[in-house]
């Protein structure tokens, strides 16, 4: 049983519930420091949506808390107006059955700017 009440917890929910759109990567969406994650900035760009990034390898509570938070056991990691919603393995299945757009559509997330 994971500990939610966790300073490290506590900063992933303030997270996750901040923007409609957050992913966990390693690096930035400008400089992605891993494949994975530079597939699912990909991904997001092409849906057209304004999503908020968080840089795990600046941060070792937060890049060790989110696996405990999601018990998902790898990064990056997407979340959509608070729920997880997966890796980029599952964030490129989406968003090749369109699934990943109907439900940014569904959530009502905002369009890049």
């Amino acid at each position: 049983m994971s500990d939610t009440t966790s300073p490290a917890n506590e900063r992933i929910s303030q997270i996750v519930n901040k923007d409609d759109v957050v992913l966990f990567m390693k690096g930035t969406p400008l400089f992605p420091q891993c494949g994975f994650s530079s597939r699912a900035i990909a991904i997001l760009d092409h849906c057209g949506v304004a999503y908020g990034s968080v840089d795990v390898l600046q941060d070792m509570e937060v890049r060790q808390g989110i696996k405990v938070f999601s018990d998902w056991p790898t990064i990056p990691q997407l979340y959509v107006k608070g729920e997880f919603v997966g890796g980029s393995d599952i964030m490129m299945e989406m968003f090749e059955a369109g699934e990943l757009q109907q439900l940014l559509a569904e959530k009502q997330v905002a369009p890049a700017s």
